[in-house]
């Protein structure tokens, strides 16, 4: 009886104990498996699982693998400030106003209301120096300007004189009578990359420091017809009305281009934005405020040039419809005295392929004035090498 009471204890610890090491496993194996798909033997059941067991992250980290724009917009949106332009518009007179009968009954008086309408243009501006220099688009600052209003990221609102503008890059300088304001830096636009991040920052739709991303989409673009000068960044982050005159930045927090206008058949955000390249805002800013103009290059006396279609490339003897199709030309002018002619098709310049007009305009406006430029021309099939003089572009910009 004994002995057999005996045996049962030993059976039933024996049974206990098995249990014990099976139920250890069973959970090492689930952690294991949890953290690297494959379950492991160990020798030890608690140390090995106080090693595998996961740190939870903390509550703040951002999402894996996405960018973390948090510090670049905090700093860039305070270099970005509102622009508010009033112009005046001044409406026609009365048809009537110099009428006998009209004035006998009415006087001097006008009766059709004011003549002038004043009319308030609402976009963003981007300071690019501590002592108040602010770089917007021509369009937001407007024509017969009578006040400009600028306002700060601290919430000051300050008035603002126009230094100068250039309409053929739709940029304007600006300057408020003020010193240590949070700048941007200018970044070189030339190494912007197609699918690099980038930030916008401006105002749309009136609603300040507004900061949305996306990537550079294309660089280079022109004939989208916003300008006569066009060399833009194209981006898919969000610019609405408003967003004109705002920041472009990449990643380190430096200015790479001066938000201008939008694709869109709704006249809002489909996804297509585009900037003037920073490089080109700091040739017209150094040129406005040099000269308070722009000076830019000209062959002289090109009045029309046109894109090649396919049917008059094969009318005028080219193999493709690449270059710039001169239309009509002055007699007496730089180009005309080389030995530039109507239906001639501009192919080069400076050992430059043309590609269409808006190419050329560039490369001219950007040659050296008083240098002698190398045309190469396509007339008849045949193809000519011209020396023609780059002269500074009588065209004057406020």
């Amino acid at each position: 009886m004994v002995r057999r009471f005996i045996l049962t204890s030993a059976l039933v610890v024996a049974g206990f104990a098995a249990g014990m090491v099976v139920t250890g496993r069973l959970r090492i194996a689930n952690t294991s498996s949890a953290n690297t798909g494959v379950a492991e033997p160990a020798t030890s059941a608690e140390p090995q699982a106080r090693a595998t067991a996961p740190t939870p992250p903390p509550a703040s980290a951002p999402f894996a693998g996405a960018p973390d724009f948090t510090k670049i917009a905090g700093q860039a949106v305070k270099g970005v400030a509102n622009i508010s332009s009033l112009q005046v518009v001044r409406r026609q007179n009365s048809p009537f106003e110099n009428d006998p009968f009209f004035q006998y009954f009415f006087g001097d008086q006008d009766v059709s209301g004011s003549r002038d309408r004043r009319s308030m243009s609402l976009g963003s501006g981007v300071i690019i120096s501590p002592d108040g220099y602010i770089v917007t688009n021509n369009h937001v600052v407007g024509e017969n300007v009578r006040e400009i209003t600028v306002a700060l990221s601290d919430n000051r609102e300050v008035k603002g004189r126009v230094i100068g503008t250039d309409p053929a890059t739709d940029i304007a300088l600006l300057k408020v009578d003020l010193a240590g304001l949070p700048s941007l830096p200018l970044g070189d636009s030339s190494k912007l990359l197609v699918g690099e991040w980038v930030l916008a920052i401006g105002s749309p739709f009136q609603l300040s420091r507004t900061v949305t991303a996306g990537i550079i989409s294309a660089t280079g673009r022109s004939n989208v017809g916003f300008s006569e000068y066009e060399d833009f960044i194209q981006t898919d982050a969000a610019i609405n009305p408003g967003n004109s005159g705002g920041a472009l930045i990449n990643t380190r927090g430096e200015l790479v281009g001066i938000n201008t206008g939008i694709f869109s058949q709704s006249g809002g955000y489909q996804g297509i934005g585009f900037a003037v390249p920073s490089n080109l805002v700091q040739h017209v800013v150094t040129d406005l405020r040099q000269f308070g103009q722009v000076r830019r290059g000209t062959i002289g006396g090109i009045v029309t040039i046109d894109k090649l279609t396919p049917q008059v490339a094969e009318e005028v003897g080219a193999p493709n419809t690449s270059g710039a199709l001169v239309i009509r030309m002055m007699r007496g002018s730089e180009a005309y005295d080389a030995g530039v002619r109507p239906g001639d098709v501009i192919v080069g310049f400076n050992g430059v392929r043309i590609d269409d007009p808006s190419q050329l305009y560039r490369l001219v406006a950007d040659a050296k004035i008083g240098s002698t430029a190398s045309v190469r021309i396509l007339r008849g099939g045949r193809t000519l090498e011209m020396k023609v003089p780059i002269v500074s572009d009588a065209r004057g910009r406020r």
